[in-house]
């Protein structure tokens, strides 16, 4: 397993979104969670832009916006 993860490197992407429940919150990330199980994923919904952030090798942010935006929100990579 060390052998894969050496070329990688842990990444950070930040999303905002407008997910506004916690119940919504443990949704969205039980859904990403399913389809991604080595990425860590939390939410700030204290933040105005209602972050989403997503840690992982290798991310596929373009996935997690689909996912998210299949469950009915939105959902924007942030520089």
């Amino acid at each position: 397993m060390f052998q894969e993860l050496k070329g990688s490197s842990m990444v950070v992407e930040i999303f905002k979104t407008n997910v506004q429940k916690e119940s919504d919150k443990d949704y969205v990330i039980a859904v990403i969670q399913t389809q991604f199980p080595n990425y860590k994923i939390n939410f700030d919904l204290e933040d105005c832009d209602k972050i989403l952030r997503v840690e992982g090798i290798d991310l596929e942010c373009d996935n997690i916006m689909d996912y998210v935006h299949c469950l009915g929100y939105t959902c924007v990579r942030l520089d």
